[in-house]
């Protein structure tokens, strides 16, 4: 099954967070924060939204940081990705 997102819409998957602290120490799972770096996976066609025209500025396989708290997560094939709107980017990481 495959997600293509509506409007500015755009599905992104977490990228794995670090399990060690620079000074050594391992993290259990319920210590690591929620990654805020994704990967864009798919990309919604922009247009009309609200009222205004939305061009779409990230494309498929940016790295991207989001807001802490931003989206709607859901399963696709066992894997775990969130929906965002392109306003919850934050950020293209390069």
């Amino acid at each position: 099954m495959t997600i293509k997102p509506l409007a500015d819409r755009v599905v992104i998957k977490a990228v794995e967070a670090e399990e060690t602290t620079k000074s050594g120490i391992i993290l259990t799972g319920s210590a690591k924060e929620k990654p805020q770096v994704c990967e864009v996976l798919a990309v919604g066609p922009g247009g009309l939204v609200d009222g205004k025209e939305v061009e779409m500025t990230v494309k498929v396989g940016d790295k991207v940081l989001i807001a802490k708290y931003a989206g709607t997560e859901v399963k696709v094939d066992g894997e775990e990705c969130t929906i965002v709107r392109q306003g919850d980017i934050l950020a293209v990481v390069e």
